[in-house]
């Protein structure tokens, strides 16, 4: 047996047994494992409160045949806001589930889990317009994912110019001449376009530091959901919980 001492964030949680749990934990250097969290169901437990979803701490493991057992926790942060806003945990949900889809085991996490704590704490703290939020977070993990658009230039014939449409067959901004032979561009005006570069380009602190008109959000939120169900072969979308 040995321990381990990870900073996480619980992203999914099922009950085992009457008084146990099985946690499912995002962290950034052992990747997304899988969690027994003992008695967390007590009304007593010392592990209740980190144990919940959503609850990002400090979390200390112990390890025998590739079973982590969280023998403590130190709540750092419990997204209280989110939890009483059912506008606000509906998009948290919706964001989890894509993050639960884009992590493995075992794999290097920092940067998805920074994205992905940065998101909800916007979520948590702000009054943004949550579209505005989960468009930005999935063109930023596209990135992450390796799935990059070309914003430079035109993707088909390397104008600069009169980039006012998106490629989501050809990944990336066309021009208007270039875009009358392509059936799969969106329409975007300056504003959409900005959100977009902003976006993918940004500091990572800074990435939700932006406003847009209504008209740019339709066509920015259009833009990021088929783009992101095109690149990850499913169809995702803000669900209510209730």
């Amino acid at each position: 047996m040995r321990s381990v001492k990870t900073s996480g964030i619980v992203i999914a949680e099922n009950n085992l047994g009457d008084s146990d749990k099985i946690l499912t934990i995002l962290t950034p250097n052992l990747g997304k494992i899988s969690c027994v969290a003992k008695g967390a169901k007590r009304p007593k437990s010392l592990l209740m409160a980190g144990s919940q979803l959503l609850c990002f701490g400090e979390y200390v493991l112990h390890k025998r045949n590739d079973v982590y057992n969280i023998q403590s926790c130190d709540p750092i942060e419990i997204f209280y806001n989110i939890r009483i806003d059912l506008d606000k945990l509906n998009y948290a949900a919706a964001i989890t589930k894509i993050i639960i889809d884009v992590t493995t085991e075992n794999q290097n996490n920092y940067n998805i889990l920074k994205l992905y704590l940065n998101t909800l704490y916007i979520i948590a703290e702000s009054d943004k317009n949550l579209d505005l939020i989960i468009s930005t977070f999935k063109m930023r993990l596209l990135k992450i994912l390796g799935y990059m658009p070309n914003i430079n230039e035109c993707v088909s014939c390397g104008e600069k110019e009169k980039l006012t449409e998106f490629s989501i067959k050809d990944d990336g901004l066309k021009c208007e001449a270039c875009a009358r032979q392509d059936n799969g561009v969106i329409h975007l005006s300056e504003g959409s376009k900005y959100a977009i570069i902003y976006s993918l380009t940004a500091d990572a602190k800074k990435i939700f530091s932006f406003t847009i008109s209504d008209q740019a959000l339709k066509e920015f939120e259009l833009t990021s959901r088929i783009y992101f169900n095109e690149k990850l072969e499913k169809e995702y979308k803000v669900e209510k919980l209730i």
